[in-house]
Order: C-alpha cells, then sequence, then structure tokens
C-alpha cells in the first residue's frame, strides 16, 4: 500500500462506491505516496479516509478483506499469469453476454410484434367502421401505434424518423431490451382499454404513467449494485 498506483486505484473505487469518502484525506496520502518515508497500513487507510472497500479484522481467523473488485486488482499485482487470466474471462464473459442480450432483445421483439397483433385486432374490432374507406383504416391503425409510441418514447413514428434519418427500420428496431417489454406490456393493455371504450388521451395519459412506472422498476432491478463477497487479501 505504498505505491502511488495502489493508493490511486483505492481513491478511485471509494470515489464511486463510497459517498462518505473523505477526499482530503486521500489526496494527502497520494501526495506521499512511494516516498521512503511513507507507510499505510490497511487500518490506517480505513479509519482515515473512511474507506469501506477493505476491511480488517483481528484474531483468530482474522486478517484484511477487500471487495472483489479490490482483491482482483492486488492478486493481479502479485501474479503476471492471474492477471492474463482475469483478461482472457473478461472478453469471453462479454462475448456471452452479448450473446445473450442479443438472443433475449430478438426475442422480446417477437413477443412485441406478438402482442401488436392483439393489439390491432382490437383496434379493428372496437374501432374501425365497416363502411368507412380503406384509407380511414390505416390511419385509425398509425395513430393507434403512434399512442403506444407516445406513452413509450414520447415521440410518433414519423418524429423518430425524422430525427434519426440515417438509421434504418423504425422506432421499435432500435428501443432498448427495457422498452420492448415495457411496449408489450402496455400493448395489451392498450387493447384492454379499447375494448372497455377508454378514451385515446385517457388511455396515453394512463399508458405513459405505467411505462414510466415499469421502466423505474427495471432499472433500479438492472442497475442494483451491492457491495458483496469481500476476499481475503491477507493478514
Amino acid at each position: 500500500m505504498r505505491s502511488r498506483d495502489v493508493i490511486e486505484f483505492l481513491g478511485l473505487w471509494e470515489t464511486i462506491h463510497n459517498p462518505n469518502f473523505k477526499p482530503l484525506e486521500f489526496e494527502g496520502f497520494k501526495a506521499r505516496a512511494g516516498s521512503n518515508a511513507f507507510t499505510l497500513s490497511p487500518k490506517r487507510w480505513l479509519e482515515a479516509t473512511g474507506a469501506i472497500g477493505m476491511y480488517s479484522r483481528s484474531g483468530r481467523n482474522g486478517g484484511t478483506f477487500a471487495h472483489r473488485d479490490i482483491a482482483f486488482e492486488f492478486a493481479s499485482w502479485i501474479s503476471a499469469e492471474f492477471k492474463l487470466y482475469i483478461i482472457t474471462d473478461y472478453q469471453r464473459l462479454k462475448m456471452d453476454e452479448n450473446s445473450r442480450l442479443s438472443l433475449k432483445w430478438n426475442m422480446n421483439r417477437e413477443i412485441s410484434k406478438i402482442n401488436y397483433r392483439i393489439h390491432t385486432d382490437a383496434i379493428k374490432e372496437h374501432l374501425i367502421v365497416p363502411e368507412l374507406p380503406k384509407q380511414y383504416e390505416s390511419f385509425t391503425y398509425a395513430t393507434e401505434a403512434d399512442v403506444l409510441n407516445m406513452a413509450m418514447f414520447g415521440m410518433t413514428a414519423k418524429q423518430w424518423r425524422d430525427i434519426n434519418p440515417n438509421l434504418d427500420g423504425n422506432i421499435r428496431d432500435h428501443a432498448t431490451l427495457q422498452q420492448l417489454i415495457i411496449l408489450s406490456n402496455i400493448e395489451s393493455l392498450n387493447a384492454v382499454m379499447i375494448k372497455q371504450g377508454v378514451s385515446r388521451r385517457d388511455r396515453l395519459v394512463e399508458l405513459n404513467r405505467i411505462a414510466k412506472e415499469q421502466m423505474s422498476c427495471l432499472l433500479k432491478w438492472d442497475g442494483t449494485n451491492r457491495l458483496e463477497d469481500y476476499n481475503h487479501i491477507g493478514r
């Protein structure tokens, strides 16, 4: 822990994860790091900066323990072989993750298309008047599709195309996984409300409220970061 690189890494980790980290004390350690007279123990680091990335425990089975991010950094510094293993495994995991995300995106895109069929059937049954011209049907379908677009994306399909003239496909082809999940949900809800005779304006307000609520839940679920699995790094 005398190394300036180690101090900078620990300080960066705490800055990201610890709102109560003391930056002035950290800067003092960083300024003195590397000099012959400088020494720093985990206990001193914890007490001075309010760090949470490590903790020390005395007695039997005691020692210094660190969050996995920090433990990996220490292990990488000790062993070049371990560092190469981490780099290789990280690349493999990212490839697997991208493959799974692509599969999930395509699956949810197909689910959204199926739900859209239910949605259009509800429009045809309850909003389309048989004796009106065909162009009126197209207008009604497009308008109802934009009810969903406005509720989810805050813009119509045409507005999206005007903003993104160089992109292929439509607004839904460029939706995130979370947006596709919510689209599937609100398409079904909109079909139900159409059958119930709820006005377009009231449906838009309610669908937008539901979309925001569900997006908030999905983002909280996806973005949960817990400080867990602290690893023993030494005595």
